[in-house]
């Protein structure tokens, strides 16, 4: 159903039983996917590749020209996947030429007033909470939550199943499992209890958590703790996932624990 009061280019491409609410403006260049709400004054401008299931809510813009000066109108896209929820004046820039597409995975929750810059890759199951500004390039994992005002500057890595808490001011990469907060970022613990809601076994978060005593909690240089991990610890994808992260970090890391 499209709402006589909205606006649809005839070029756009929209599935089956998708609905447009009065004031929506959708733009040429669009592709929506089947059984879509397009919530009323939502806007979809050109480059937007939508999945299957989504909710845009009143005033969020989906596919806006990237923020970035060195933008020269190139071709971009921002392609989401499927079950995404975009609430109340939330944005999602286009890519650039860096990358050419922003790209939001599945099932997602991006909640009132949040950005989702240039050629960011969010991945599936993620929430992103009121606020929240993601600055151009910047990568999160699957699974990770970003607490409501967190900031994350660009090119920063956020590692799978993830907490960032509310307000933290991230200039550095979040290694997955992590639970960051603070100024600066600081290590604060494992993730232990999203990792428990999401079925992982009481040995693998024993694991976690014994690997983040060595990495962040006993004073060693991040390199020599990845290296004795690798001696101390049987091959799992916890293991390598984390110290692949930590290896390949181009920013930096986190801080480790402190106790103050």
């Amino acid at each position: 159903m499209i709402s006589n009061l909205a606006y649809g280019h005839p070029d756009a491409k929209l599935g089956e039983n998708v609905t447009v609410e009065p004031f929506a403006y959708i733009a040429g260049d669009v592709v929506i996917g089947d059984d879509c709400w397009i919530g009323p004054g939502a806007v979809v401008l050109d480059g937007a590749r939508m999945g299957k299931g989504c909710k845009i809510h009143t005033s969020a813009v989906i596919a806006g020209v990237p923020q970035d000066l060195k933008f020269k109108g190139e071709y971009t896209t921002v392609e989401m996947g499927d079950y995404n929820t975009v609430r109340e004046s939330a944005t999602i820039n286009r890519g650039t030429a860096a990358k050419g597409k922003t790209v939001e995975g599945s099932n997602n929750l991006i909640m009132a007033y949040a950005h989702v810059a240039h050629d960011c890759e969010v991945g599936s199951n993620c929430v992103i909470v009121n606020n929240v500004s993601l600055a151009g390039e910047v990568e999160v994992g699957d699974w990770a939550i970003i607490g409501g005002h967190a900031a994350v500057h660009q090119f920063v890595r956020i590692g799978e199943h993830a907490m960032i808490g509310g307000g933290t001011l991230l200039t550095k990469d979040v290694p997955p499992y992590v639970k960051v907060a603070r100024y600066p970022a600081t290590f604060v613990g494992a993730n232990f209890l999203g990792l428990r809601r999401r079925g992982f076994t009481p040995e693998q978060i024993g694991t976690v958590q014994d690997m983040f005593r060595i990495i962040f909690q006993e004073g060693r240089l991040y390199g020599k703790a990845c290296d004795l991990v690798m001696e101390q610890f049987p091959q799992s994808r916890e293991r390598d996932l984390v110290v692949e992260f930590i290896r390949s970090s181009k920013r930096g890391i986190i801080k480790p624990f402190n106790p103050n």
